[in-house]
């Protein structure tokens, strides 16, 4: 199989420390991200660049759009809505106060409106966080435990597949998903990742059910099969620490990329100053909408 080369565009020149955790709001147009260690959750609109910047005042691991309207925070300190015109958070709970070390990193809505999100120690700990679910009645259900960095999550176009990623374990794992109860059951792994590839982080499901899964330390993101690990397109980015993607803009088809600049020294960030920053292409290939929060 022929792999097609594409070049990520700079769509947002940021500094993003930990820039992360993009969402595309298909009612407002706007795309939510936010950088994790300062605290910031930005609202980009694409049609007039301004990108609205919500200081948070804590580490931030990912948003979702709520149903109803507004947001959903997995916030160091657990679960909140967030209110962008007021300003203000209201918590819900927190599943891990017991775990000062540890932080949220990613999280995704599934396809009937729960709110997965998951947490790893700031040190990197083996295997010390834990996959969680949000449920609509506002419930918290752990989901899996033993996770070292919880990273992406995906649901195919039937929803009766969920991906997700433990960072350094460089696989793509796969769980047979009941969307009715939230139940995933018969964990596998779905592909293997090259090593020289550099960490896979977020990622993105298109409507092919064809994975983009961004590399940290590989400059790239890829578009893989997640039944077998075929891949079949590169995305090149001009930075080395691409973090995340999503799909959006009018018809689904543009990749937002998210970058960030931890861990660089002054003369990396010097030879790639755009670290941070937000980055897009134009796919022949729209995204599957990521799921509103419902509660």
């Amino acid at each position: 199989m022929s792999i097609t080369k594409y070049e990520a565009e700079l769509e947002l020149k940021t500094d993003a420390i930990l820039g992360e955790g993009p969402v595309w709001d298909a009612e407002k147009r706007v795309l939510y991200w936010v950088d994790i260690l300062s605290g910031k959750l930005f609202e980009y609109n694409t049609k007039t660049g301004e990108n609205k910047v919500f200081e948070i005042g804590e580490h931030l691991g990912a948003v979702v759009i709520r149903e109803r309207g507004g947001l959903v925070l997995a916030l160091q300190s657990g679960f909140a809505f967030f209110n962008p015109s007021a300003g203000k958070i209201k918590m819900i709970a927190d599943p891990e106060p017991h775990l000062p070390g540890n932080r949220f990193n990613d999280g995704k809505c599934d396809p009937a409106g729960r709110f997965w999100a998951g947490t790893m120690s700031y040190d990197l700990e083996k295997g010390k966080g834990s996959l969680y679910c949000l449920h609509s009645h506002l419930t918290i259900e752990r989901k899996l435990t033993g996770v070292t960095i919880s990273n992406g999550l995906a649901w195919n176009k039937a929803a009766n597949t969920l991906y997700f990623i433990d960072t350094l374990t460089h696989q793509l794992s796969a769980f047979d998903y009941d969307i009715e109860t939230g139940n995933i059951t018969n964990r596998r792994i779905a592909a293997e990742f090259d090593k020289n590839f550099g960490y896979p982080d977020g990622m993105a499901m298109d409507e092919k059910d064809k994975l983009w899964v961004a590399f940290y330390n590989g400059s790239k993101v890829i578009r893989i099969n997640p039944e077998g690990g075929e891949i079949s397109a590169i995305i090149s980015l001009p930075v080395p620490k691409p973090t995340s993607c999503a799909f959006g803009g009018e018809e689904m088809d543009e990749l937002y990329i998210t970058t960030c600049r931890e861990h660089m020294s002054k003369e990396e960030i010097e030879q790639a100053p755009l670290s941070g920053s937000l980055f897009k292409v134009s796919l022949p290939v729209k995204g599957l909408p990521v799921g509103l929060f419902s509660g």
